[in-house]
């Protein structure tokens, strides 16, 4: 067998497998015993010391942790090219990390990148409307042109139609699903799940042949926002689900965005809602990027009126010592010009894809800044 865990992995991959426990149980587990290998050999007098155990849970638990079988998972992973990222550790999704119950094991298939850091998430309903699908198609693809990864649900409709889109404008698309990653669901999406861990990644928390439940969508919804820095609803019903990944979204801390529709169409019920109390009116991606980057475009543009060919001028700076070449020649393009995304595609000869990239290390290293307009200017 070709996948290998060390003894620690092994074992917390064996408590992941133990029906009945969830993050947060499987937290108090590993915060009273100290490892996961105590945990799973204590006996149920030794789980009742915790107090969110009582002794029913306690010798359910016990039974249920003796019939795992960690042979059987690992030969899925295998066989679908799926590998573990265990929470504490460098590969593990850092945003997700800082949420309040994170999953201690998440199974991933396709890769996980720095840029993926800068991910917006894009949900809606699955029954949407065509304007609901031109709004998701448009800000999936605007975002991506941006620098943004793409995270939605893998779901009929909105979430779809994002991942699809941002495919389709040559950027990355991180897809949670809540069942396993050996079962695509919905089925018809399996060529898009193909496609997405081509650019990007398949997450999910559930065991890898766990057929997705009612009751899963909810927790799978924390993981879309936790790994966002924003999330957008583009179309939910008054009782949507996409409305939980709101929900999730301003208890983590994240922007909450909500595209506006017609107030006597019940499909947009929810997002209106949203924006009643309090979430950021879309209007298009500029007012996303505004936002996430806390730049006014009246401000931009009055700046730009006063002095249209360039702030000041910074083509005798020395470049910072830290910058690989493809950011040093980004950086130096830069230097007096406030210049689009798509001119210095062009002129540098790189893919949108690398180029957004790159302005996003750049931004991160606050070297760089984006402007309305899917501009950029050197910082300082």
């Amino acid at each position: 067998m070709s996948v290998l865990l060390d003894d620690e992995t092994r074992d917390l991959l064996a408590l992941q497998l133990t029906p009945g426990l969830g993050p947060r149980l499987t937290s108090a587990l590993l915060a009273h015993f100290g490892t996961a290998r105590r945990a799973l050999a204590a006996s149920p007098a030794e789980l009742c010391e915790i107090p969110q155990i009582g002794s029913k849970l306690a010798d359910k638990l016990s039974r249920a942790i003796g019939q795992v079988n960690v042979a059987a998972e690992l030969e899925l992973l295998e066989k679908h090219q799926t590998r573990l990222l265990i929470l504490g550790t460098p590969d593990y999704p850092p945003p997700l990390a800082s949420v309040d119950d994170p999953p201690h094991l998440l199974y991933l298939r396709g890769n996980l990148i720095t840029q993926d850091a800068n991910a917006v998430g894009i949900v809606g309903s699955r029954h949407c409307t065509d304007y609901g699908r031109r709004a998701a198609a448009r800000l999936a693809a605007g975002l991506v042109r941006a620098g943004f990864t793409i995270v939605s649900g893998l779901a009929r409709g909105i979430d779809g139609v994002a991942h699809d889109a941002a495919l389709k404008a040559g950027g990355r698309t991180i897809a949670v699903l809540a069942g396993g990653l050996s079962r695509i669901y919905p089925p018809e999406h399996a060529g898009l799940a193909k496609a997405i861990v081509e650019s990007g990644a398949l997450l999910s928390e559930a065991s890898m042949d766990q057929d997705p439940q009612a009751g899963m969508f909810p927790a799978r919804n924390r993981i879309i926002s936790g790994l966002s820095r924003a999330v957008v609803i583009v179309e939910a019903a008054e009782r949507s689900g996409a409305l939980i990944t709101a929900t999730h979204a301003a208890e983590q801390g994240r922007t909450v965005f909500a595209v506006p529709g017609a107030i006597d169409n019940d499909a947009s019920a929810g997002t209106n809602a949203l924006i009643r109390d309090g979430a950021i009116l879309v209007r298009g991606v500029d007012d996303i990027l505004e936002e996430l980057h806390g730049v006014s475009e009246m401000a931009t543009r009055a700046r730009l009126a006063a002095n249209p060919a360039s702030p000041t001028p910074q083509s005798s700076a020395a470049p910072p010592p830290d910058l690989d070449p493809t950011q040093r020649r980004v950086w130096e393009f830069l230097a007096g010009q406030i210049r689009s995304l798509d001119e210095m595609a062009q002129q540098l000869g790189l893919a949108v894809p690398q180029l957004s990239g790159t302005l996003m290390m750049l931004e991160m290293k606050k070297l760089v800044r984006r402007l309305p307009g899917n501009r950029y200017e050197r910082c300082g």
